[in-house]
């Protein structure tokens, strides 16, 4: 398929813009806020780093809502902070290695999901019951059968976490291809 020539005749300038508001409405449909994956996006498309305000003003968005932000995608490792001596601003940079940022999401995602919901599992499968009671045990099956997929999710998750670059894109495309 090739670009239309309205495509072609874009800006630089818009097309990262509309490559933000991508980014922004793909993150909703991720679990993010749109904001955050706005600021992500932004500093993914910047060649410099910028500062909490200079966030604000590319995204007209407030002090805290940029501030929370940026909290949360340095909790993440999505982004580092630029220390630039004599300045008092912070400035930020987002990791640019795409195979990194998978990392960062995954430890994440990981870490907030899938490890809270073992241990929910685990406590739940601790339920004392009757094992000749029909629905204790189809209860109780059930809850097994999660488990094991939940702990190989986190095999695979942590495997991939791990990975070396040339490893995962050899495995990755060899799905595919």
């Amino acid at each position: 398929m090739q670009p239309s020539d309205n495509q072609l005749d874009i800006t630089l300038t818009e097309a990262k813009a509309q490559f933000i508001h991508l980014w922004g409405v793909s993150g909703s449909s991720w679990g993010v806020s749109k904001t955050l994956a706005q600021v992500h996006a932004l500093l993914l498309v910047s060649l410099n780093a910028l500062s909490t305000e200079d966030i604000m003003e590319q995204l007209t968005i407030s002090r805290g809502n940029a501030s929370m932000t940026v909290r949360e995608l340095l909790d993440w490792g999505l982004i580092y902070k630029e220390l630039r001596p004599g300045e008092r601003r912070e400035y930020f940079v987002a990791e640019k290695d795409m195979l990194q940022v998978t990392r960062c999401i995954i430890r994440a995602r990981k870490r907030r999901e899938l490890d809270q919901m073992k241990r929910s599992l685990d406590q739940l499968a601790a339920l004392p019951g009757d094992p000749a009671d029909a629905e204790y045990r189809a209860f109780h099956a059930t809850l097994t059968d999660i488990q094991q997929l939940a702990i190989v999710s986190d095999k695979l998750l942590t495997r991939l976490m791990q990975a070396e670059k040339s490893w995962f894109w050899d495995k990755f495309l060899k799905l595919f291809m």
